[in-house]
């Protein structure tokens, strides 16, 4: 039997972002089938942004419950 995939959240329309170590983060989409999020994340002065992934342990607790991977 298949398992059932969750789909991928897309979170940029709640506009969930923090700032860490003089970077701006903020999140576009939650993948829980591999607990990862797509980040957008901009240094501060700088007009550059960079789209990585991030995984969903290394986010703030104030911010895991509002994007709740249950």
């Amino acid at each position: 039997m298949a398992k059932n995939k969750k789909k991928v959240i897309n979170l940029s329309e709640q506009n969930i972002s923090f700032e860490e170590n003089e970077r701006h983060i903020k999140l576009i989409s939650f993948n829980p089938n591999t607990m990862d999020l797509d980040v957008s994340i901009s240094e501060v002065g700088e007009k550059n942004k960079k789209v990585i992934k991030f995984p969903f342990a290394h986010l703030p607790k104030d911010l895991k419950k509002l994007v709740k991977p249950n």
